[in-house]
């Protein structure tokens, strides 16, 4: 995931963009999409209309080749297809051979995401008890007096980067907290998460580099917790029992990966995306300040309309499906964003209605792998966006060309520059 438009604020993100080979222009987006194209990144909402139009499932030669799934039903009819198509590798640019050959560890990366049945289901089990209206508890309280922390570090100067100092830094400390790791790795964090799913994506060998050292950090953090028992979720994974005995470090240590890679990213696209849409949309803003009933259709609404993520599904074998051949080891992109957007299903599917009552999005996905970590990543919004609308309800963008967007494997802006009273 690359932000193609170069801007001095993210030197890192234009070194990387800068190493990148120029890409050729899209002939057309049915048969040659490119999910990392500047005119994609800003507006993919009219590539998935076209698409669904013409030819529902799309497909491209770059980057490998995949196929994009755009209607609603189709989306659903997939998650459904297990295991003929595997969630073992759902980053939707696989690694080299080679990269992948240096990966001598054998553990699950990130179980229960990029499991199969059976070992997904008893990982996931593992996992949901600590995702629960009652299992994120003191990180809500603990999210409120972040949010509020952060605000008063800039609230003063009428200015901020919305994405850099607020969206980006919210799920990062959360995410630690919960974890029971050393807050001081947030900056850290930040920079690892980018490093495999944003600017890695393009750059294997970055993205390798960074894999190999969330592996290493969580297993050190695992051998410690084995030895010193904290009141923190690595502790009670480690203390989670399965068949007779604790679940293996190596599967402690890919969900803690999951946590770190898919809790992060994920959340601060939403969070940067609404408050994208709310400084460029005047009327909302402001109907959400005199209208506070609003807010849980609003939140609905911003998940849908700004669904961050597209994960990907490995064909395990010779799949019919909707007029489409998907030959063994093809990669369907799993497009949860472009069925949002499906008006088959949402009438007036191109708005943002705040008020909107049917709305069964599915900006955490479908089926067996759908976010178990949903709880968290909706009250993080929530509060985010409450929080800051609380504080600051009059903003707007002060330079909307500087405004950058990843894309790839999950969407939001990564430059957000605003201004406020």
């Amino acid at each position: 995931m690359t932000e193609t438009t170069e801007t001095h604020s993210d030197p890192v993100a234009a070194a990387v963009a800068a190493s990148i080979p120029e890409r050729c222009p899209v002939s057309d987006v049915t048969t040659d999409y490119d999910m990392f194209d500047a005119d994609y990144l800003r507006d993919p909402f009219t590539a998935w209309a076209e698409m669904r139009d013409r030819c529902p499932i799309a497909h491209t030669d770059r980057y490998g080749g995949s196929w994009l799934p755009t209607k609603y039903d189709d989306l659903q009819a997939m998650a459904k297809m297990v295991p003929e198509l595997s969630s073992k590798s759902p980053i939707v640019i696989d690694l080299p051979e080679a990269l992948v050959k240096g990966d001598s560890t054998g553990y699950n990366a990130a179980a229960p995401i990029t499991a199969d049945p059976p070992e997904q289901n008893w990982t996931r089990r593992a996992l949901l008890p600590h995702f629960t209206p009652k299992g994120i508890a003191a990180e809500t309280e603990y999210t409120k007096r972040l949010c509020h922390e952060l605000i008063d570090g800039f609230i003063e100067n009428g200015s901020c980067d919305a994405a850099v100092d607020y969206a980006q830094q919210i799920p990062p400390r959360v995410i630690a907290k919960k974890l029971g790791v050393d807050a001081s790795m947030v900056d850290d964090f930040i920079e690892w998460v980018r490093g495999v799913l944003e600017l890695g994506l393009q750059q294997p060998e970055l993205r390798a580099k960074y894999r190999d050292i969330i592996r290493d950090f969580f297993a050190a953090e695992v051998a410690d917790r084995r030895a010193n028992p904290k009141d923190d979720l690595i502790t009670a994974l480690c203390e989670t029992e399965h068949e007779g005995g604790f679940l293996p470090d190596e599967v402690v240590i890919g969900m803690c990966n999951l946590q770190l890679v898919a809790g992060i990213d994920t959340t601060w696209s939403s969070i940067g995306s609404a408050l994208w849409h709310l400084a460029s949309h005047d009327d909302d803003r402001r109907r959400l300040v005199d209208e506070p009933d609003l807010w849980n259709t609003a939140v609905e609404e911003l998940l849908r309309f700004y669904a961050p993520v597209t994960m990907a599904r490995n064909a395990a074998e010779d799949v019919q499906y909707g007029g489409v051949e998907f030959k063994k080891g093809d990669k369907i992109l799993m497009n949860f964003p472009g069925a949002n957007h499906d008006p088959d299903h949402f009438e007036d599917a191109h708005e943002v209605q705040l008020d909107r009552q049917r709305n069964r999005h599915v900006a955490f996905g479908i089926g067996i792998h759908r976010c178990a970590g949903s709880n968290l990543a909706r009250m993080e919004m929530e509060v985010a966006l409450k929080t800051w609308m609380e504080r600051i309800p009059e903003f707007t963008l002060s330079d909307p060309d500087a405004v950058t967007w990843a894309g790839g494997q999950v969407r939001g802006p990564r430059i957000l520059p605003v201004t406020f009273s």
